[in-house]
């Protein structure tokens, strides 16, 4: 005989209910900080990846790490496109892309303190490129060439001055909000108006990108490796998926960083915990296990038992802990982005990936909390054990 039935030890769990709800509880708040600081950083990653299209390619300053930190000549940028044969092109005969400045400005909260809250500004064509993926929810778009913006719909219940008819105050130049926008993405933080008024009132040169929108079967590494080596108007190719994802890598870490650093901090007295739950039950059975020791059950079949309670522990510690994680799912919030300097808003996302980190932390914590007890069973010897009382 090598072990014991599984229904012995999930009736021993059951036993000591009180023990086993005390553990289940301890590994699930654990869990649940480590899943709610991932649904956090899932959020923020998942609002930039699932909104970037790969049929859209953007064009930056070569060396640039994104938007925030590029500039581009007007000149340059016209005479860029002029070489681009894998832009689709519009009605017009002209290359459909559009030149977009990208700032931080300084606003105030409207509960208090300021923030940086990205300004855009487009042209024209920027809404042709975004078709469907823009909705006016109030007012209108603004006019070219007028000092109107439109504002993400994020801001309106957080930024001063960026409710419909308000006027927003850039530098020395007042713009009217005359209309509130949703859009997949980061969009919704963002306040956009023409680029040529926001260039003027920022005081800017040029703007900090070009996003144009690809032929069907244009090959963009081909594109990028040509104007990386360009003598004239050389540019760094990325498609604005790509573009958006690199925006995420620093955040991203930190927030990962945070969730295993709780997570080792918390995981330690979860284990614990788990741990004198089972040296508990190995005291309450110590001549339980010494009547199946000399029964012949062997050593490591007793150990493989009690690993199998701390993993079931571990198993519905985990569940109690994504079950506690699940309510704020979808409950917007907001914080800087360190690579824009800039706050975005969006919301916790609670994804599979989530729920696997969270199930496999769950089961390595039981694992370890029952290693030692696993081991002092094993090694028990029927006589010793017989002889306790």
């Amino acid at each position: 005989m090598r072990g014991i039935a599984y229904s012995y030890h999930l009736r021993s769990l059951f036993v000591r209910r009180s023990a086993t709800l005390l553990t289940v509880l301890g590994i699930g708040a654990t869990v649940a900080v480590v899943a709610g600081v991932l649904a956090l950083q899932q959020g923020f990653e998942r609002l930039y990846a699932d909104s970037g299209r790969e049929d859209l390619v953007v064009f930056l300053r070569p060396g640039a790490t994104g938007e925030g930190d590029s500039v581009f000549d007007r000149d340059r940028g016209r005479r860029l496109l002029d070489q681009v044969p894998e832009l689709e092109l519009g009605e017009d005969g002209r290359p459909l892309a559009s030149m977009e400045l990208y700032l931080a400005v300084r606003r105030f909260r409207l509960t208090g303190g300021e923030t940086n809250v990205p300004i855009r500004g487009v042209q024209p064509a920027t809404f042709e490129l975004r078709g469907d993926e823009l909705e006016l929810l109030e007012g209108r778009l603004p006019e070219p060439g007028s000092d109107e913006v439109i504002v993400g719909r994020t801001l309106v219940d957080r930024i001063r001055g960026c409710q419909l008819g308000q006027t927003l105050q850039l530098n020395t130049t007042p713009f009217e909000v005359v209309g509130v926008f949703t859009s997949e993405g980061p969009s919704n933080s963002e306040i956009w108006g023409d680029l040529d008024r926001i260039m003027d009132a920022l005081d800017r040169s040029g703007p900090s990108r070009i996003v144009g929108k690809l032929r069907p079967g244009a090959d963009v590494e081909a594109l990028a490796a040509r104007l990386a080596d360009d003598k004239v108007v050389p540019a760094k190719v990325l498609t604005e998926r790509e573009s958006l994802t690199s925006q995420t890598e620093m955040l991203s870490a930190v927030l990962q960083f945070l969730g295993a650093f709780l997570g080792l901090i918390m995981g330690v007295a979860a284990i614990f915990t788990a741990t004198t739950t089972m040296l508990a039950a190995l005291a309450d059975r110590t001549q339980e296990i010494g009547i199946l020791l000399a029964a012949g059950f062997r050593p490591r079949g007793i150990a493989a038992g009690f690993l199998f309670e701390s993993l079931v522990l571990g198993l519905l510690g985990g569940l109690a802990g994504f079950l506690m994680v699940l309510p704020i799912n979808g409950i917007e919030t907001g914080t800087t982005n360190f690579q824009t300097f800039t706050e975005v808003a969006f919301g916790f996302r609670v994804t599979v990936r989530v729920f696997t980190v969270a199930l496999g932390f769950a089961l390595g914590l039981g694992l370890l909390g029952g290693g030692i007890p696993a081991w002092r069973a094993a090694h028990l010897r029927p006589i010793d054990a017989l002889g306790r009382r």
